[in-house]
């Protein structure tokens, strides 16, 4: 589905499904260099059992246009204005590394709109080494490189994400490419490693939140290690911990254990 949000076209994976009123919707928010196929599984499933699903890719990401939130808060302002867009007056938000701070400062911003909050792969702060920010402006393929060893803690996943004997590193890697390659007008790699490190306002956030909050973290996971949630963890007021085997790719290294803990949540 293409709608126009802030003037610019902007994609949204729908499940194949039309927007129905009458249902409740979940709105999925990838992380950096990804896009609205990073939650294949967990959005098909949601699309079939009852919900709208709108899985977005990010301004300036792949199939949709304008230029790429520099920030946070931005990206939270676009998710705002997303659900403008489509007509839905409220919606659960999940979302993952990046996605997941930008969901926090939507919620926050918009307690009012947002039923529930799933943190996929979170920390606050979500600091960014000074080297892998360095190789993500001056030689993005060597930080993709970086980014999918720290990334991932097996080498092929369960059937349900992409089939048996699927390479995770190869094929994380080839999706980060064609992210980067997608704008050719600005580094959406370090402008989202960028976004992360400096946003400064997550504990803010957490206190203006109205609705109960999943955090799903993966106990290998390298790049946002579980202790790094804690800031957030211990002073989410209505706040739920679930911790599955796995490295930052939560989604596609347990795809399975990722959306029965979604669907638990958001039920």
């Amino acid at each position: 589905m293409e709608v126009l949000v802030n003037g610019h076209a902007t994609y949204c994976y729908t499940g194949g499904k039309p927007l129905d009123a009458a249902k409740p919707t979940v709105l999925f928010i990838h992380g950096v260099l990804n896009d609205h196929s990073v939650w294949i599984l967990q959005s098909r499933w949601f699309a079939n059992h009852g919900w709208n699903v709108l899985a977005v890719d990010l301004p300036g990401h792949c199939r949709s246009a304008g230029p790429p939130p520099a920030t946070v808060e931005q990206a939270a302002d676009f998710v705002v204005a997303l659900l403008d867009a489509v007509g839905v007056e409220r919606a659960a938000l999940v979302g993952h590394s990046f996605g997941s701070l930008i969901a926090l400062e939507a919620a926050a911003r918009a307690p009012q709109r947002v039923t529930k909050l799933a943190m996929v792969g979170t920390a606050y702060p979500m600091t960014v080494s000074p080297a892998l920010l360095d190789a993500a402006l001056n030689d993005p393929q060597r930080a993709i490189a970086m980014v999918n060893t720290f990334s991932h803690s097996m080498l092929a996943p369960p059937p349900s994400t992409l089939g048996p004997g699927t390479w995770l590193y190869g094929s994380s890697r080839a999706l980060m490419r064609r992210v980067l390659a997608s704008n050719r007008d600005a580094n959406v790699f370090h402008i989202g490693f960028k976004a992360c490190n400096d946003y400064a306002n997550g504990e803010q956030a957490l206190a203006q939140l109205q609705c109960p909050v999943l955090f799903l973290l993966g106990e290998s996971d390298q790049m946002t290690q579980p202790r790094a949630a804690r800031t957030l963890t211990q002073k989410a007021r209505d706040g739920k911990v679930v911790t599955v085997e796995a490295g930052h790719d939560l989604m596609a290294e347990a795809p399975d254990a990722v959306l029965f803990a979604l669907r638990d949540f958001l039920a």
